[in-house]
């Protein structure tokens, strides 16, 4: 994103936040030109800034998560420290904090106050299970957030036990993006004339909004199981295979045309019947087939099909792929630097007066 399209430049985000999902909400948030200001502890700073693997004493989970945000040391349990945070507020636009329900209000930072202070501010109050109900107060993570949500209980093989997912689905997704997203659309009906709010975002309410499908397919009478939904395995057309070498290969031929082209390449035109037939021989059938090559050499062979078909990479392999080099995906995330903890407290500390 060059500068030209960077439209949140002159919007000033006071990040409160620890760990995964509020860092990656602003993250996206500073990618698009906001100025994002992590507020932290003294001494001990957000925890994510030593948790391994560490590289030259950093850590570089914490460095992928806070590139481009400046850092300011306050202790919000003294007087000094909130005065500091009021005048920060002053000149932001948005406040991203990560509290349990009920911690702001002790360090006499909650909504009202903040509200009061600058009427147009938003505010985005993010929690695992929100701010009301009989879990607002209860400690979580996102194997637990996916479990309530019914999205761990649906992943994994048909015979076999619930596997954590190895992306942390509902931080990411509900704590960062649907985070962004709310708060995007909160700084639009403030530019229309609007006053500020305070978005209350859940990490479960977000997981448990993404099975929008299953739920409604439930409903239907469908029956929903692990490793045996329209997309969880019960078809052939869309399933993962093995291949010799012990790699796999994703088909994922949903579209007729798509499955046509698959059988025509794979020389079973037999099975193009089959596409959505719950027969398991028809899945075994295609678990013999892949087997009969490693998986590059039915890269060869697929590579060029119209037919929604890729190999699974292994993690070391996805900066040279072709596309991800094409986009730069890796190039961008390089640019820019996180802050030390509390390096820009002098810097910003005098542009509020103090």
């Amino acid at each position: 994103m060059t500068e030209i399209d960077k439209p949140l430049d002159g919007i000033r985000v006071l990040d409160l936040t620890r760990l995964l999902p509020g860092a990656f909400c602003t993250q996206q948030l500073a990618d698009m030109g906001a100025d994002v200001i992590k507020v932290e502890e003294p001494e001990t700073g957000d925890y994510m800034r030593w948790t391994p693997p560490l590289v030259d004493g950093r850590s570089a989970l914490f460095d992928a998560l806070n590139r481009n945000k400046r850092s300011v040391a306050l202790d919000l349990k003294t007087d000094r420290g909130r005065d500091a945070l009021l005048r920060l507020v002053d000149t932001a636009q948005v406040l991203v904090e990560g509290n349990r329900p009920g911690v702001m209000e002790r360090l006499r930072l909650g909504w009202d106050v903040l509200h009061a202070r600058k009427p147009s501010l938003v505010v985005c109050s993010l929690t695992g299970y929100g701010q009301d109900g009989p879990y607002a107060l209860r400690a979580g993570h996102d194997l637990n957030y996916m479990a309530i949500a019914g999205g761990l209980g649906l992943n994994g093989e048909r015979e076999g036990p619930p596997v954590p997912l190895s992306v942390q689905v509902a931080d990411i997704g509900g704590g960062g993006v649907q985070a962004a997203v709310a708060i995007l659309g909160a700084l639009v009906a403030v530019q229309r004339g609007g006053e500020g709010r305070r978005l209350d975002v859940a990490m479960t309410d977000a997981a448990v909004g993404w099975l929008a499908l299953a739920f409604a397919a439930r409903a239907a009478g469908e029956r929903v199981a692990r490793g045996d939904q329209r997309l969880g395995g019960r078809y052939a057309c869309y399933r993962v295979y093995e291949c010799r070498d012990g790699r796999y290969y994703s088909v994922a031929a949903l579209e007729p045309k798509f499955w046509r082209n698959l059988c025509g390449a794979l020389d079973r035109p037999d099975l193009v019947e089959q596409q959505y037939s719950e027969d398991l021989e028809t899945q075994k059938t295609l678990e013999t087939i892949f087997k009969t090559k490693a998986r590059d050499e039915w890269e060869e062979v697929l590579a060029s099909l119209d037919a929604c078909c890729e190999p699974v990479l292994d993690l070391d392999e996805v900066a040279s792929h072709p596309q991800v080099v094409a986009r730069r995906l890796f190039e961008r995330a390089r640019e820019g630097r996180a802050p030390d903890l509390g390096e820009h407290t002098g810097e910003l500390l005098s542009e509020v007066g103090l």
